[in-house]
């Protein structure tokens, strides 16, 4: 179901919550650099909806929060209009639910922000979800070295299927990752993506 002045949306849509929400119209969500909406941008002290700050959900009487705007661990959820995107209602549910954000914020830093050129190389620091996806964008921009960073050699096998040309364990180097890099490339690497969430 839809609220009151939601008019992109219809009863019946498929959707994905987004906790990185989009009001579609504030300076951010204008920009083709930026994600960071001023409205529905990541904040995890926020509990309740936008509007009046309260909660929709509660157990015996009890309110209980809202996570990161969208409460993805519940059956039913309430979330700003921002906070979803419109799939094709063709996409199978148990599928993309898993997906979700994962690759597409990976494929998305990539191809938007890095924006690496054919033949370039990037480096790609983490290979979960987000790193996968990170890959995947640089292949599909035609860099000619992809080397995937992470402290799980089995993962490497993996990652050849969305792009990584070479593999780099830190564990298994005496000397820091960097410097690792610097000499596999002659300097360095044209562009790199970070995905392992660890400042």
């Amino acid at each position: 179901s839809v609220g009151e002045g939601v008019t992109d949306l219809q009863p019946g849509d498929h959707v994905l919550p987004i906790f990185t929400g989009e009001c579609g119209e504030c300076p951010h969500c204008h920009s083709e650099e930026s994600n960071m909406c001023e409205l529905l941008r990541i904040n995890t002290e926020r509990g309740g909806m936008i509007l009046d700050g309260e909660s929709r959900f509660s157990i015996n009487g009890k309110p209980i929060h809202h996570f990161l705007g969208t409460s993805t661990f519940s059956e039913y959820t309430v979330v700003h209009s921002g906070q979803v995107a419109k799939i094709n209602p063709k996409a199978p549910l148990d599928k993309v639910c898993i997906v979700s954000c994962g690759l597409t914020t990976g494929l998305g830093a990539t191809l938007n922000v890095a924006k690496p050129k054919k033949g370039q190389s990037v480096a790609v620091f983490g290979l979960g979800a987000v790193g996968l996806g990170a890959a995947e964008g640089a292949r599909i921009a035609g860099a000619s070295r992809i080397i995937g960073v992470d402290l799980n050699s089995n993962r490497f096998e993996e990652a050849k299927k969305f792009g990584v040309t070479e593999f780099v364990n830190p564990k298994e180097h005496n000397k820091p990752v960097q410097q690792v890099i610097a000499e596999m490339t002659n300097g360095g690497v044209d562009r790199s993506v970070e995905c392992t969430g660890s400042v």
